[in-house]
């Protein structure tokens, strides 16, 4: 079990910090909730760890977009984060913007429910709804397939992160969705809270 050196009351100032769009901070806490999701579903007791590789995975995004992913080993560093967590963090942006490969199944998991989140958050706001509580696959399948709709979403990325875990692209897209049920409305109570 993995154990993380900084709370989540800290990851979240942290992330704060370096962070001022609402889109990047409602990102982070999606991420965050997808992969306390995945930690409980595929059996890993470590779902606080998980969660706050989730919350800060792109810390280093915003400020820095040109350096995304080799500024955040500073920025984490100097906030007393271990190294364990600093790789995962990178690991995320492998092929794209890091070198550093997805090795544990928590960073292949990070890698590839990032994009896919990005893509079914856009997807649910086209709803009526706005909500990814009656999204279905099938229709996420069609928005998957139509490259201009959230077109800055990697479907690349997508399909190597199933390929990476061995799971189908359908299977990826299916706990997806319903990691982003389990957290949905209690990221909406965090944003409001936050007043974003």
């Amino acid at each position: 079990m993995m154990k993380s050196n900084i709370t989540r009351d800290e990851a979240l100032k942290l992330l704060m910090e370096y962070n001022k769009e609402p889109f990047h901070i409602l990102h982070g806490l999606t991420v965050e909730g997808a992969m306390r999701w995945f930690a409980r579903e595929l059996g890993y007791g470590d779902e606080e760890y998980w969660g706050i590789c989730g919350l800060l995975h792109d810390i280093d995004f915003e400020r820095y977009p040109e350096e995304h992913c080799k500024k955040a080993p500073e920025l984490l560093k100097g906030a007393g984060v271990g190294e364990d967590m600093i790789h995962t963090v990178c690991s995320h942006g492998y092929g794209l913007a890091s070198d550093v490969k997805p090795e544990h199944e928590m960073e292949k998991v990070l890698f590839a429910c990032d994009e896919l989140t990005g893509l079914i958050g856009a997807a649910a706001k086209m709803r009526p709804s706005k909500s990814v509580m009656d999204m279905e696959v099938s229709s996420l399948k069609k928005k998957f397939k139509d490259k201009r709709f959230a077109a800055g979403c990697s479907r690349d990325v997508i399909r190597e992160g199933a390929e990476l875990l061995g799971w189908s692209l359908e299977e990826l897209m299916e706990k997806t969705i319903l990691a982003m049920r389990s957290c949905e409305e209690k990221i909406n109570r965090e944003m409001e809270s936050l007043g974003l």
